[in-house]
C-alpha cells in the first residue's frame, strides 16, 4: 500500500467520524485512532515495510488518561444519610473553594447555604463555573480539596437540609 493510499483512507475516516478503524490485507495493516480531530494528510509518516503495523494517533483522548486518584478520603467517608443531599460536580475540570488565591472559601464545614449560593467555582478550558447549592441547609462536608481536578458526577459536598 503506497503512501497516497494511506492519505486517502485517512481521509475517509476523518469523513466518517469513525474513533478507530483497522485494515489489513496479505502484506499490510494499517491501525487509524482518533479521538477529536484527525492530523492532517500531509503529517502522516511514510508507509513502513510490508506486515508492520502502524498506527497514526491524533490527540490523545481525555478518556484514555486514567483518573487521578483524590487526595479527600471520598470512599472513607461515610455515606450520606438519608436526610443529606450531595452536590456532585456537573462537569469535568478544576475545583476552586474560593473566587481567588487570597480570597477566603465560599462555603465552611458548618455554614449555613440557601439554595442558589455559590458553594465553589469549576474551571474547564479556562472558563469559571460557579457551582451554586442545590438546597438550603448546612454543610456537613467538603469532599475534595482545593485546585484539586474532578469528574463528572463526582461528589463535592454533603449539605444537611
Amino acid at each position: 500500500m503506497d503512501l497516497e493510499r494511506i492519505r486517502e483512507l485517512l481521509k475517509l475516516v476523518a469523513d466518517s467520524g469513525v474513533a478507530e478503524v483497522e485494515i489489513e490485507d496479505e502484506e499490510f495493516r494499517l491501525v487509524v485512532r482518533t479521538s477529536h480531530a484527525v492530523a492532517p494528510a500531509a503529517a502522516v509518516p511514510p508507509a513502513p515495510p510490508a506486515q508492520q503495523p502502524i498506527a497514526v494517533h491524533t490527540l490523545p483522548a481525555p478518556a484514555a488518561v486514567p483518573a487521578q486518584e483524590s487526595s479527600a478520603p471520598v470512599e472513607s467517608s461515610p455515606p450520606p444519610s438519608q436526610n443529606e443531599v450531595v452536590i456532585k460536580a456537573p462537569i469535568v475540570g478544576t475545583f476552586y473553594s474560593s473566587p481567588s488565591p487570597d480570597a477566603d472559601p465560599f462555603v465552611r464545614v458548618g455554614d449555613t447555604v440557601k439554595k442558589g449560593d455559590i458553594v465553589c467555582i469549576i474551571e474547564a478550558m479556562k472558563l469559571m463555573n460557579e457551582i451554586e447549592a442545590e438546597v438550603s441547609g448546612t454543610v456537613r462536608r467538603i469532599l475534595v480539596d482545593n485546585a484539586q481536578p474532578v469528574q463528572y458526577d463526582e461528589p463535592l459536598f454533603v449539605i444537611e437540609p
